[in-house]
C-alpha cells in the first residue's frame, strides 16, 4: 500500500518517492514491527491463555513457565500480517504466503488455548496439509516466472542451475517445511532461546535477498539465480525479524511471556517459505543448523523408537537445551548464548562456502 501511495504522491511531492525505495521500506517494516509487537503484546496478557506447565520438559523449566501468558504469536503473528499488507508490494504468491503464516499461527494458537492437548498426530497431518499446499503455490509460482517454464535450483559445488522435477520440488518443499515447523517449534524451551535464533535465520535470509538474490549483478557475478522479488521478500523478512525483537523484548531471561505453538511454529513455516525461495534449499543450514540439531535430532529419536524399535542417542535428552541444562549444568543464559554463537559461527562459515565455492 505504502509503496503504491510513494508512486501516486511523488508527482505531486517529491519527498514522497522515498516510499518507493525498498531501504527505506525495509527500515520501516523492521522498526514498525519491533514498536508495535514491543507495544501491544503486553497489552493482550489478560486475555491470553496461561501456560499450564510442559509435559515433556525439564519441572524446573515447566515450572518457570507454569502461569506466564502463552499464544502471544498470535498478537506479533497478527502484527507481522499487517505490516506486509501496508508496506510491502503484494502478489497472489506472497499475499499466499502471509496468509498461511497466519493460519500456521492460528492451528497453534487453538492448541495452546485447548484445555486437552490436540495431539501429535492431528498437529502434524495440519502441517503436512500447509507444508503440500505452499509447495504447490512455490512451484507454479516460480514455473510462471522462469523464462522457459522449468524450476531451478542453485547448489553449493555446482557452477550451473540444475532443473528440478515437479515432484522432487514438491516433495523436498513439503519435508523442509514440515521439518521447519516442527523442529522451531521443539526448540522453544528456553526463554528466548528459540525466538533469538528466529531472529538469526530471518535477518540472514533479509540481508540475503536484498543484497544478493535481489540485486542482479551480485547475483550473476555469484552464479545465483537472480530474483527480481528479492527486495519485496526482504521487506517481509525483516517485518517478521522485528516483531521478534519485539516479543524478545519481554521473553528474555526471566521471560514476561511466551510465544506458544502459536509463535514458534509460524516462524518455524516462514522461514522454510524463505529457504525455498531463495532457491537453494540447503540454505537451512546456515540459517537453522542449531534447530534442526536441537529439536530435529529428538523427533528422529522418537520416529525411529516408535515406527522402528530403532534406539538412538538413548544418553542424549531432547531438545538438546534440556540435555545441556540437566547433564551438563548449562544455566538458560548459558544455553542461549552458547547456542547463538554456535549458530552464527555456522551461518558466517555455510554461507561463505555457498556463495564463493561453486
Amino acid at each position: 500500500m505504502l509503496y503504491h501511495l510513494g508512486q501516486f504522491l511523488q508527482q505531486y511531492w517529491g519527498p514522497a518517492r522515498l516510499l518507493t525505495s525498498y531501504a527505506v521500506l525495509i527500515t520501516l517494516a523492521l522498526y514498525l514491527g519491533f514498536i508495535l509487537a514491543y507495544k501491544l503484546i503486553p497489552k493482550f496478557y489478560n486475555v491470553l491463555p496461561h501456560d499450564r506447565g510442559r509435559e515433556f520438559t525439564l519441572k524446573d523449566n515447566a515450572e518457570a513457565a507454569k502461569g506466564k501468558p502463552t499464544g502471544t504469536g498470535v498478537v506479533f503473528i497478527s502484527i507481522f500480517v499487517v505490516l506486509c499488507f501496508l508496506i510491502c508490494p503484494m502478489t497472489w504468491t506472497r499475499a499466499s504466503i502471509v496468509l498461511l503464516t497466519w493460519i500456521t499461527m492460528l492451528t497453534g494458537y487453538l492448541d495452546d488455548r485447548s484445555t486437552d492437548s490436540w495431539g501429535e498426530y492431528l498437529k502434524g497431518a495440519l502441517d503436512l496439509i500447509i507444508s503440500v499446499v505452499t509447495a504447490f503455490i512455490l512451484y507454479f509460482s516460480f514455473k510462471q516466472l522462469s523464462p522457459d517454464g522449468i524450476v531451478r535450483f542453485w547448489l553449493p559445488f555446482f557452477a550451473n542451475e540444475i532443473a528440478v522435477n515437479p515432484i522432487v520440488y514438491i516433495v523436498i518443499c513439503t519435508i523442509m517445511l514440515w521439518a521447519s515447523i516442527n523442529t522451531t517449534n521443539c526448540t522453544d524451551g528456553v526463554d528466548g532461546l528459540s525466538s533469538t535464533l528466529v531472529l538469526i535465520a530471518l535477518l540472514t535470509l533479509g540481508i540475503f535477498f536484498y543484497f544478493v538474490l535481489g540485486h542482479k549483478d551480485i547475483a550473476a557475478y555469484l552464479l545465483i539465480q537472480h530474483l527480481p522479488s528479492g527486495a519485496n521478500w526482504a521487506v517481509m523478512l525483516m517485518a517478521m525479524a522485528g516483531v521478534v525483537m519485539g516479543y524478545l523484548w519481554h521473553n528474555a531471561f526471566p521471560s514476561h511471556c511466551l510465544m506458544g505453538d502459536a509463535g514458534s511454529r509460524a516462524l518455524g513455516y516462514f522461514i522454510g517459505v524463505g529457504v525455498m525461495v531463495s532457491g537453494n534449499p540447503f540454505i537451512i543450514l546456515a540459517t537453522s543448523s542449531i534447530i534442526l540439531i536441537n529439536g530435529g535430532m529428538g523427533l528422529l529419536k522418537v520416529f525411529l523408537l516408535r515406527f522402528f524399535k530403532i534406539k538412538i542417542f538413548e544418553n542424549i535428552r531432547f531438545p538438546l537445551h534440556d540435555h545441556m541444562r540437566k547433564n551438563r549444568g548449562w544455566s538458560p543464559t548459558q544455553v542461549l548464548l552458547k547456542f547463538m554463537i554456535l549458530q552464527l559461527l555456522i551461518t558466517c562459515t555455510i554461507m561463505g562456502v555457498f556463495l564463493k565455492v561453486r
